[in-house]
């Protein structure tokens, strides 16, 4: 299992790059998950259905399982926040895990910066960035820059640069 992160301010269009770039992957056989950082209280279950009263009454973990899915929902009750390792650690084996969010963890990463977003490049401040998608050319930058709509350039990066999960995990110092 291959760890890659893509990295980036808010807007400058994560997601929407990973849902371009996950089926040109599984084209190439491998099979993908992601994880993904969110930075406020998030709620994948709705109000009214079972799992939802379950977790709501106090159960820490709360399993949901048809014949299309499962789900895992675990409540951390005051618990700290899992790090990246810990969340990486617990994954299903797969091919590569892309990682969206959690730009200052310790595993490669690819940047995806868009001018308009106005931000400034994370790159310089991080030597994990092993290269950058954008919206446009960056003359002032050394590492490697590639369109954020080459989806096949950007494939490349991401298997090749991508890391061993046991690498990624002892830079988290889970292991």
């Amino acid at each position: 299992m291959r760890v890659i992160g893509l990295a980036g301010w808010s807007g400058s269009g994560k997601t929407t790059l990973l849902t371009r770039l996950i089926p040109r992957l599984v084209a190439r056989g491998l099979k993908v998950s992601t994880l993904k950082h969110a930075h406020h209280g998030f709620d994948v279950d709705q109000p009214g259905k079972d799992s939802h009263s379950h977790r709501m009454a106090g159960a820490s973990e709360v399993m949901i399982g048809s014949s299309l899915r499962f789900a895992l929902l675990h409540e951390l009750r005051g618990a700290p926040e899992p790090t990246l390792g810990d969340l990486l650690a617990r994954m299903s084996p797969v091919d590569l895990v892309l990682v969206e969010g959690y730009k200052t963890a310790a595993i490669p990463k690819l940047e995806v910066h868009r001018a308009t977003v106005g931000k400034p490049l994370l790159a310089p401040d991080d030597n994990c960035i092993v290269a950058i998608a954008a919206d446009g050319p960056l003359p002032q930058v050394e590492l490697p820059v590639v369109s954020l709509d080459d989806i096949e350039t950007i494939a490349d990066i991401v298997t090749v640069e991508s890391t061993p999960l046991e690498r990624a995990l002892a830079r988290q110092g889970t292991v």
